[in-house]
């Protein structure tokens, strides 16, 4: 066990610098120096069908969860065609000195069966160079047609098992898809599973909406809509696709709203005449307060974890700036002092850093900072990045990048917490403001 342990905590903790960790077994001390990853070789022979009725799916289920495990960059998966021992059966003794030849470093075995609609999905995982199982192996149970977010609950479970980090494959994206020309561009929300799987369309295109947030425990959606005219806040039930505006008050523009960690709030941007400020609301009574004063632009407010702090962006400087205030508002502190503007805060799960868009002599950066603004690291570079989002387990970043030019389009990429594992992120089309959900 501690053979793999190690060998993935090295790639979680590559380009950190050095790292103290905790394996199961003890104390383990990682100091890293080189910013090069070996993806961790991995085998996943196709789940093992216990009767006919889950032929199909068992093959299907163990690709989605290979391709999670990939996807992370932080292994590599050993093709079928170079195994050399066959799972016919998930009782079969596992033949180690089968799967050390192929240099396999863990092994992850499955059964699937199938009931009428119910689904059953059992698992092991295995360190091949200790010839032990991590753990004991899980079962899930489910409808086969959520079989992917089954898949998706297996890859978590596996992932949690070797990196000790929780793990965000099964979970959901909120987005503002897009369609059309550059200059009469259509948006409308959507949500998908966070690989782009299970496409679900939550508004029309009649109404322009933006920056699409998710409530804590995946449920809700805050969103600004132009239906009136004028950016206006709405609250989306994800369950029966049902919306209302939140009156933020007669006469003014409501904007770049987020929920407490609680889910009992929303913080959110209120431009009265031509002063925009941050205000709270509490979700039950309605009742309004008032967080910042200033005749700047002060906007983009983001919980702490905790829900006792408040990153927002603001130019009361004179520059585009992220600031840290209380909860309940008062004096803010200035955590940004790097060359170029700084925006779209967004604290980490882990409530270790915050991550935001910053530009800079023509170029558009997606990066990370410790909430006291020291360590700042740019993730990417191109012509436009903005807005990230983070995993749940604060290892990923989510963000919108556009293309040049007069037939650029939006899409959505993501990004190690190191800045390693750049991709996009399949979308039917054109794709911006994505806000990550919760675990399922």
């Amino acid at each position: 066990m501690k053979h793999i342990v190690t060998a993935c905590l090295i790639a979680l903790t590559a380009v950190l610098g050095a790292a103290q960790v905790q394996a199961q077994g003890g104390p383990l001390r990682i100091t890293i120096t080189e910013g090069v990853v070996e993806p961790m070789p991995f085998a996943v022979p196709s789940f093992v069908p216990e009767n006919a009725a889950a032929n199909g799916v068992a093959a299907d289920l163990s690709r989605v969860v290979a391709e999670d495990l990939v996807g992370t960059g932080l292994f590599r998966e050993i093709p079928s065609s170079a195994h050399i021992s066959k799972v016919t059966s998930f009782s079969s003794p596992i033949q180690f000195p089968d799967w050390k030849a192929i240099n396999s470093q863990a092994l992850i075995t499955g059964a699937v069966s199938v009931n009428g609609s119910q689904l059953t999905v059992k698992f092991r995982v295995y360190d091949v160079f200790a010839g032990t199982e991590l753990g004991k192996g899980l079962q899930f149970a489910g409808t086969t047609d959520g079989w992917r977010r089954m898949a998706h609950k297996v890859a978590d479970a596996v992932y949690s098992r070797i990196t000790g980090e929780g793990g965000y494959f099964d979970s959901r994206v909120v987005f503002v898809s897009e369609t059309g020309p550059k200059n009469d561009r259509k948006k409308r929300l959507a949500i998908m599973d966070y690989d782009g799987a299970n496409l679900q369309y939550l508004t029309d295109s009649s109404s322009i909406v933006l920056a699409p947030r998710f409530s804590p425990t995946g449920d809700r959606v805050l969103y600004t809509s132009y239906a009136t005219g004028f950016p206006k806040i709405y609250v989306l039930s994800v369950g029966n696709v049902q919306s209302r505006a939140l009156q933020a008050g007669d006469g003014t523009m409501s904007f770049a709203p987020r929920f407490s960690p609680n889910g009992s709030t929303v913080v959110y941007s209120l431009t009265q005449g031509a002063n925009t400020d941050i205000f709270a609301m509490d979700l039950g009574s309605g009742r309004q307060s008032r967080l910042t004063d200033s005749p700047a632009i002060e906007t983009a407010p983001s919980f702490s974890p905790d829900g006792s702090q408040i990153v927002f962006e603001s130019d009361r400087s004179g520059t585009q700036q992220l600031y840290v205030m209380s909860a309940n508002g008062g004096a803010a502190q200035r955590i940004s002092f790097g060359q170029g503007r700084y925006g779209t805060p967004v604290w980490s799960p882990r409530g270790d850093m915050i991550a935001f868009t910053k530009q800079h002599q023509g170029r558009f950066h997606i990066g990370v900072m410790r909430t006291d603004g020291s360590e700042e690291r740019l993730l990417t570079a191109s012509f436009l990045d903005e807005g990230p989002t983070w995993a749940p387990n604060g290892r990923v970043l989510m963000f919108t990048r556009e293309s040049q030019g007069a037939g650029g389009q939006a899409s959505l990429y993501s990004v190690d917490v190191s800045g390693r594992n750049l991709k996009r992120v399949r979308t039917p089309g054109g794709a911006s403001d994505p806000s990550w959900g919760p675990l399922q």
